[in-house]
């Protein structure tokens, strides 16, 4: 057993409710900041990652549905007649 791994399980259950990524130093370079972020996910626990996981895949849905909603008021405010897209006939050359 690590030394740095013994954790009262309230604590585990509270770093996992936190965020995912935590920039350490603003100031620091990228490969600083690549070697935190590969420490921070080689010491995460299971329910860390589960919750980061979970996390990620609902801002992904949350965002697409942002997405959806503009687009389609969008869609909504250009339904006059100079709105409509104009498509082109696909045309194709059969050689011999």
């Amino acid at each position: 057993m690590e030394p740095g791994k013994a954790q009262p399980p309230q604590a585990s259950a509270n770093a996992a409710m936190a965020s995912c990524r935590k920039k350490k130093s603003e100031d620091a370079t990228f490969l600083e900041d690549l070697k935190d972020h590969i420490d921070e996910f080689m010491h995460a626990s299971m329910d860390e990652h589960k919750t980061c996981f979970k996390k990620t895949i609902q801002k992904m849905f949350g965002m697409s549905k942002v997405v959806a909603e503009r687009n389609s008021s969008a869609a909504a405010a250009n339904t006059t007649s100079e709105g409509v897209e104009s498509s082109l006939p696909l045309q194709t050359i059969v050689s011999e």
